[in-house]
């Protein structure tokens, strides 16, 4: 992550303070108040037997002083009647947070995860998959730590000590005060420890975030690495990205148990005192009511421990929330429009369309007109960064324009839902996805309400049908991730049939048969000339074979149309797309000019 990065990162940090960022972490919390407030009554009585037991301890000395030891026969019930007390108290406050906390974590995880689908084409161009899965796996487990296990401790053991501290200023409250003395200095470490344990939690994220990344790369792109011989290198960067990690864990594990020990060695200090003014000022009270101040005193340690503990999965979880709440603030995709398209005919219509992307330094596109009546096909060719792509991509709004307008059957493709408008497309990507999942479900993609002949058609006309027969289960074969038990070929015939069978009245094909061999390439050019007779559809190819019966050709180049016409046309024109045929056809790649 480069500095600007880093430097934005630290304003932001700046701007939600832990304060503000836990709060905003716990209204998700609120949710559930009902079963918070029990869960929180569970720990109340949990908490209440904590100073009772000390009290019972003082009852128990001083009956035993006592020449008759009167009562003394109902002490073990006591005794015994508290611990019951105490663990069903316990049982109810720790089921119900813990039903809470899993909802909350639940519902964070799926607002992420549905805000991911709406973010624009933008944000995930600028952010690394390794940081975006990272968050909604490694964060969100330790947010579950300061939104379950840390409020459990928080409350449970806050309360404790706060029956305690009520307890001994019941008893001795002067000498109470003294033990108070120490609350300033316990508050400056928790402030140092959590401001530090932040720090190194953003830190660990980040370095998960990296992890993540690079194990990414090597399993998606496993045959590059064999291929050129990089198993070294990505060993090497893993190792020492890996080391990253475990000194960040290190100093993170290490602040943990500086804080508890130092604490501790605070209190315990604390404590000898109290005993020492204790046996001063308690020198009239009875045995049993000074073992029972210093048996609450003594307990109150465990308890401060406790919350210790619970402060650093605390910082952790505020550190994890900030980076959830980032994504969850940044703004989706602009879907304005309130039009709905019931029956688009397929007339697109550019008009002075200029765009460029973020930090480019020229336009991608540049005052490009023109417009496509229903039913024509179109095709787009030209060296690569032309504009091509980028066309197709403002097309299906990816990007939004901040310059000219895009028609379709006249209406301007902002005034129209943007989920209305990408239903009115099918377009088969020259990088074909495919999902870890059967053959027919990769076809039927994004519908719930299953046409099974149209299934059958779209695999048909695709000529997918020819291979998946031949799979031993079928269509409800397991192609798995990226198709990775299919040829080049077959993923892209498999794509086109996703596309047939979404049966939109555009289709965009962005280099569809550059996988398919002659034969194949043959069966799906039949197969798209009769799909493509009552679809508006727009190639765009660099095998200039397959769009020779193109109604329309644009020829681009530096996001500018520089010839238009059909094959014959162009070819008569002796131009670039006449250059660029003849290249093609002494088998010379046309991405070579520029």
């Amino acid at each position: 992550m480069n500095r600007n990065k880093r430097k934005q990162k630290k304003k932001s940090a700046k701007k939600n303070s832990g304060i503000k960022v836990y709060r905003r972490l716990l209204s998700y919390v609120w949710v559930y108040k009902g079963l918070f407030a029990i869960s929180i009554f569970g720990y109340m009585i949990s908490s209440a037997t904590q100073p009772l037991f000390a009290e019972l301890i003082k009852t128990i000395i001083d009956t035993l002083q006592t020449e008759d030891r009167a009562g003394a026969t109902t002490l073990p019930f006591l005794f015994s009647g508290l611990i019951i007390v105490r663990s069903i108290g316990g049982f109810i406050g720790g089921y119900f947070i813990a039903k809470v906390s899993t909802n909350v974590v639940h519902n964070l995880r799926c607002e992420i995860f549905t805000h991911y689908t709406r973010l624009p084409t933008a944000y995930f161009d600028v952010h690394n998959s390794g940081y975006l899965i990272s968050r909604i796996t490694h964060n969100v487990s330790q947010v579950t730590g300061a939104a379950t296990d840390a409020l459990k401790t928080l409350i449970r053991e806050g309360m404790t000590a706060l029956g305690l501290l009520v307890y001994l200023f019941y008893i001795n409250w002067q000498l109470s005060l003294v033990f108070l003395c120490i609350a300033p200095i316990i508050a400056i470490i928790v402030k140092l420890a959590s401001k530090r344990l932040r720090r190194l939690s953003t830190r660990l994220q980040e370095s998960v975030g990296d992890l993540t990344k690079i194990v990414s790369e090597v399993v998606n792109s496993h045959r590059v690495v064999k291929s050129y011989g990089g198993e070294a290198f990505e060993i090497k960067r893993f190792k020492k990205q890996s080391r990253y990690h475990r000194n960040q864990t290190m100093k993170l594990a290490v602040t943990t148990a500086i804080q508890g020990p130092v604490m501790q060695i605070i209190i315990a200090l604390a404590l000898s005192g109290l005993m020492y003014f204790a046996l001063i000022f308690m020198a009239k009270s009875s045995t049993g009511e000074f073992v029972g101040y210093l048996t609450a005193a003594f307990m109150l340690p465990r308890a401060i421990k406790f919350i210790s503990s619970a402060n650093s999965k605390i910082q952790k979880g505020i550190a994890a929330a900030r980076s959830l709440f980032e994504v969850i603030d940044e703004l989706p995709e602009i879907n304005t429009g309130n039009r709905l398209l019931t029956d688009c005919k397929g007339e697109i219509e550019f008009l002075n369309v200029s765009f460029g992307y973020e930090n480019a330094e020229k336009k991608a596109l540049n005052n490009i007109s023109f417009k496509i009546s229903p039913g024509e096909t179109v095709a787009l060719v030209g060296a690569s960064g032309s504009g091509k792509t980028t066309l197709v991509n403002i097309l299906m709004r990816f990007y939004d324009l901040k310059k000219g307008q895009i028609l379709i059957d006249g209406y301007d493709i902002r005034e129209l839902k943007i989920e209305n408008l990408r239903e009115q497309i099918a377009m088969v990507n020259q990088q074909i996805m495919l999902f870890d999942d059967s053959a027919k479900n990769n076809i039927i993609y994004g519908d719930i309400n299953i046409d099974e002949q149209r299934l059958l058609n779209a695999a048909e006309d695709s000529f997918a049908m020819e291979f998946i027969a031949e799979l031993e289960n079928g269509l409800d074969t397991q192609i798995g991730e990226h198709g990775v038990t299919l040829s080049g070929g077959q993923c892209q015939r498999l794509a086109l049939a996703r596309a047939i069978y979404k049966d939109a009245p555009i289709l965009i094909l962005d280099e569809a048969t550059s996988a398919l061999d002659t034969k194949s390439e043959k069966y799906i050019q039949s197969a798209l000339e009769r799909v493509q007779k009552n679809r508006t559809s727009i190639v765009i190819a660099h095998r200039l074979s397959t769009i020779e019966n193109a109604d329309v050709i644009f020829v681009m180049e530096n996001g500018e149309i520089i010839e238009k016409g059909n094959h014959k046309k162009l070819i008569e024109l002796k131009g670039t797309y006449a250059q660029l045929h003849e290249m093609q056809f002494k088998g010379l790649d046309i991405n070579a000019k520029t």
